[in-house]
């Protein structure tokens, strides 16, 4: 579980590169994002499973080993649990170049600790599916799971979600907020949310990733680098909101804890307490 400054310390912006390009790792963790997962799951197709594995072993023994502090921390997208490759993608997982597990199709307690039994990392579930939905709340619970992740393309699949063209995705909207209020609970840093298929759109990602925030994560998963630049504009600190949430407290102090009135507003204990988290996910004290 978290503290309460854990999501100052979250990525906020997580870049996909497939596994059988190795050729594209340096390059990603290069690109910008807080964080690169290498994805030996969706990216690769069954029969290049193996051999896209052992190009990231490769990799990480190679070039991308743990002695690059600079570069992005490297996530492995494992493939899930059930099928034919996920023994073999946590032991791979176990080298000292890997930061965290993703894993997919999250569907109860038992994957989970299982995953962070045999790779001894922390673990990143993504819910994307009706059972996982069910099971979202024990999930974020798990010993390990650092934070939780919503697959928004296989959820609407899996449910049979027809979300309408405008991008909105308002079908998905109560299936979010049982992630949020998940991680909430769980004591998880704010849930990163999932990919967006506009890639020279930058207004449709930029209207995604301000729905993403509204509703309570704290991050988006990216399928390109030229959208990590506008996921992170939007995640970042806001001055005038950082401003305003020092004037509240600031105010709340000297009025000894009683209500006080701050532009125009009436400011109490959960209007201060709305500041401080402002403060907290910006990384300054509160």
């Amino acid at each position: 579980m978290s503290d309460d400054g854990l999501a100052a310390r979250q990525p906020r912006t997580y870049l996909f590169v497939p596994a059988d390009r190795p050729e594209r790792y340096a390059k990603a963790r290069a690109a910008g994002a807080d964080a690169v997962i290498v994805d030996l799951e969706d990216a690769v197709a069954p029969v290049a499973k193996p051999d896209a594995r052992d190009a990231l072993a490769n990799a990480l023994d190679g070039a991308l080993d743990a002695a690059q502090d600079e570069a992005a921390p490297l996530i492995v997208r494992v493939n899930a649990a059930g099928t034919p490759w996920f023994d073999d993608d946590l032991a791979l997982c176990r080298h000292p170049g890997v930061a965290a597990v993703m894993l997919p199709k999250a569907d109860g307690i038992d994957a989970v600790c299982h995953a962070f039994e045999n790779a001894f990392k922390d673990v990143l579930p993504i819910i994307e599916s009706a059972r996982g939905i069910e099971e979202v709340r024990a999930i974020a619970r798990v010993p390990g799971v650092v934070r939780l992740a919503f697959g928004s393309i296989d959820l609407a699949v899996d449910l049979g979600i027809d979300c309408a063209p405008d991008g909105g995705e308002a079908e998905l909207q109560p299936y979010r907020a049982q992630v949020v209020l998940a991680s909430r609970l769980g004591g998880l840093a704010a849930p990163a949310d999932g990919v967006s298929l506009a890639i020279d759109d930058a207004p449709r990602l930029r209207a995604d990733a301000e729905r993403s925030r509204r509703l309570g994560f704290g991050a988006k998963l990216c399928i390109h680098p030229k959208q990590i630049a506008v996921v992170q504009g939007v995640f970042a600190a806001d001055p005038e909101r950082i401003a305003w949430a020092r004037r509240v407290c600031a105010a709340f102090a000297a009025s000894g804890g009683a209500a006080v009135a701050v532009d125009g507003e009436m400011i109490d204990v959960p209007v201060v307490e709305r500041a401080r988290a402002v403060l907290r996910s910006a990384g300054l004290a509160s």
